[in-house]
């Protein structure tokens, strides 16, 4: 059993081949976990991109929080330097722990798991060495983590958003043949070096695409 206060870290934007990576760390203390289950906080996914920005704000406005955005041009030359997607989001959620531990204590960290534990571990300062780290499958049934994964599809919607309206068009999320179809039609309007600036370019996408 975890002591509270627990910071809950998710991401979103894993597996889109449009936009940003997003990290998002929630900081919960025990006495909070009624008000968001009675607000219905559960896995993102599980929620309509309609309710999720609202939803992210009610948790904002309650805990203590932090996002880590990762643009994609930075995001590119990141990958492309390290070439492990895992090693680059253990870097994310061991940044967003330690950025909630700068302005809060906690006792323990909950992570959805996606890899071998050490790629958090070996990113973690000070602080977050000193707390207990957790990274579980599944992880968005905690309330906690819960919470981080609505955080992060939130901003990571609207940085969608900011980016189909930068480029007057919308840019599909997943990586299917709709995004393939919109990549295809950047591409002619705007040339190849645009993907760099809007999509993650280690994807099999951005083969197709040109």
């Amino acid at each position: 059993m975890l002591d509270w206060p627990i910071i809950g870290v998710d991401e979103s934007g894993k597996g889109d081949f449009f936009g940003p990576l997003v990290i998002a760390g929630v900081r919960v203390e025990e006495a909070q976990v009624a008000q968001l289950k009675d607000w219905g906080v559960r896995d993102s996914k599980m929620i309509a991109n309609g309710k999720v920005t609202a939803l992210a704000e009610r948790i904002k406005s309650l805990c203590m929080y932090d996002v880590v955005v990762i643009n994609p041009d930075k995001y590119n030359e990141l990958y492309a330097r390290i070439r492990n997607l895992n090693k680059l989001l253990g870097w994310g959620h061991a940044r967003v722990i330690e950025n909630v531990l700068s302005r809060a204590a906690a006792s323990a960290a909950i992570s959805d798991k996606f890899g071998a534990d050490r790629f958090i571990i070996d990113n973690l300062q000070t602080k977050g060495r000193e707390i207990e780290l957790v990274q579980m499958v599944r992880g968005e049934a905690h309330p906690a983590v819960a919470a981080a994964s609505i955080v992060a599809r939130a901003e990571f919607l609207r940085r969608m958003d900011l980016l189909s309206g930068s480029y007057a068009m919308e840019l599909p999320r997943g990586a299917s043949a709709k995004v393939d179809e919109a990549g295809r039609l950047l591409v002619r309007e705007r040339g190849e070096n645009v993907l760099n600036q809007v999509a993650k370019v280690h994807f099999k996408n951005y083969k197709k695409i040109l």
